[in-house]
């Protein structure tokens, strides 16, 4: 009963583990439509450089409002309802920026964009939770893994834009396309979502909502936003936002502008990136697994920031594009090495992961307008060095990821290494889940001495009374060794 008992609860997280990735995938699919299409949308509308960035603002607008709202959400209503709801609201936004480019009416496209965002940022934060849960019952790194499905899914939409837009076909019909697909995912994913309590969380989940108190999740979320951590993780997710927002905002632009390059080629550019940050996802565990948070952080942003250098002021078009590549490398662990480290403590992860996804949206807010507003000056490929500024911060406050139990978690008396709920034991037919490996405590000569000499004396005072040995407390000088 136990081996069937262990291999259904193994089967449900990997069920919830391809659900994430399946959420992220289409999420990051809807996203790279847009990126693909934005010089589309910018010629529909008749804007300057400095007007689209301000379209562009609205798009982040609308996730960094929904993000401070959304660990409440989850909290009361579960990632699973919180997802799938969200998922349909991104979609309607998807359909209503196409509409409006098509009849050239840039307040409905702004509203469609700002209602794409609200979606997309309550989406990410559901799916962002739930892939926490998952991680932590896998016991090891995997949110990399599931952010790979995001690059996996704005590769082939931004790669499946580059051939939609050689062929000539309407924004609309693409649109569409990529909307319908997001919200049946979002449907179909959530349904293999872990509660919270199969998880083995102290967090209320779908069904466990009416146990809440009102106000505790907003304690909850207040508390969280005065903690030092918690601010410095969401500063290195600002960087890893802002260079990942730049490149897929700008570089199709950029390649257009800059060199003169068809739309198409513009769209393979943003492609280029997201496919670098698919291969590092993918298989970015490695080198957490060898270099850890903090090292993997900072040689991460050494890359972007080589990336970024050579995007922007080389002077050929293969070179540019092999600095996007670069950049996408760099770009694709800051975001769910800090979500890992926000959710160390299950018991405080939801209002955690809302808070650094909410800074690092900041960067979705502000990096539309500045890089535009410079662009004026210096063009689409020269404003990108704006982005190099908090990438830099990011690598001063990487120190912040490093994992609780090597802070003094054990000190405290808190969780120390592992999941706290324990990972899954994998019954027949389900890969082998890594287990905590346990050490002996070391022990001085010294240490060893005193036991052997403490051992002698009890059994001397056995022999001379006849009676069974009487357990002896060893001395605290002892036991601390």
């Amino acid at each position: 009963m136990d081996d069937e008992q262990t291999h259904t609860q193994a089967a449900r997280v990997t069920r919830a583990a391809w659900a994430v990735f399946a959420a992220y995938a289409a999420a990051g699919f809807a996203i790279g439509t847009v990126a693909s299409r934005l010089p589309t949308v910018r010629a529909g509308l008749g804007l300057d450089s400095a007007q689209m960035g301000l379209v562009l603002l609205m798009w982040a607008l609308g996730s960094v409002l929904s993000l401070p709202a959304s660990g409440i959400v989850i909290t009361r209503l579960g990632p699973a309802r919180t997802a799938a709801g969200s998922g349909v609201v991104a979609g309607i936004g998807h359909v209503c920026l196409a509409v409006g480019v098509s009849v050239g009416s840039v307040p409905l496209a702004v509203a469609g964009l700002f209602t794409a965002g609200i979606g997309e940022g309550a989406w990410a934060a559901a799916t962002t939770f739930q892939g926490a849960l998952v991680e932590r019952r896998l016991g090891y790194a995997a949110m990399p893994r599931f952010q790979a499905g995001e690059s996996l899914g704005t590769v082939a939409g931004s790669g499946l834009g580059a051939l939609l837009a050689a062929t000539g076909l309407p924004l609309l019909g693409h649109m569409g396309l990529a909307a319908t697909l997001a919200v049946v995912t979002a449907l179909v994913s959530a349904r293999s979502f872990l509660t919270a309590s199969a998880a083995g969380q102290g967090v209320p989940a779908d069904g466990d909502a009416a146990a809440a108190r009102r106000g505790t999740a907003l304690r909850a979320t207040l508390a969280a936003w005065r903690e030092p951590r918690t601010l410095l993780l969401g500063l290195v997710i600002l960087g890893a936002a802002l260079a990942e927002g730049a490149a897929s905002d700008w570089t199709s632009l950029g390649l257009v502008s800059g060199f003169g390059a068809s739309e198409s080629t513009g769209a393979a550019g943003v492609a280029v990136f997201f496919s670098a940050m698919l291969t590092m996802r993918l298989f970015g565990s490695h080198l957490i697994g060898r270099l850890g948070r903090v090292a993997s952080l900072r040689l991460c942003a050494g890359a972007v920031l080589v990336g970024i250098a050579l995007f922007a002021l080389s002077p050929w078009l293969p070179l540019a594009l092999a600095g996007s590549f670069v950049w996408g490398l760099g770009a694709a662990l800051g975001f769910p090495l800090g979500v890992s480290a926000a959710s160390d403590d299950p018991l405080k992860a939801a209002m955690r992961v809302s808070v650094v996804t909410t800074i690092g949206y900041l960067a979705y807010l502000v990096g539309p307008v500045v890089i535009g507003l410079v662009a004026q000056s210096l063009g689409y490929r020269g404003a990108l060095v704006v982005a190099a500024v908090p990438v830099l911060l990011g690598v001063l406050a990487a120190g912040a990821a490093r994992p609780l139990d090597e802070r003094g978690a054990r000190a405290r008396g808190g969780p120390t290494a592992g999941p706290t709920a324990g990972p899954v034991r994998a019954g027949r037919g389900a890969a082998a889940m890594p287990q905590p490996v346990v050490r002996p405590a070391r022990t001085t000569p010294r240490a060893r001495a005193g036991v052997t000499a403490l051992s002698r004396v009890t059994l001397r005072r056995t022999r001379a009374s006849g009676s069974p040995p009487r357990p002896e407390r060893r001395p605290d000088s002892v036991a601390r060794q």
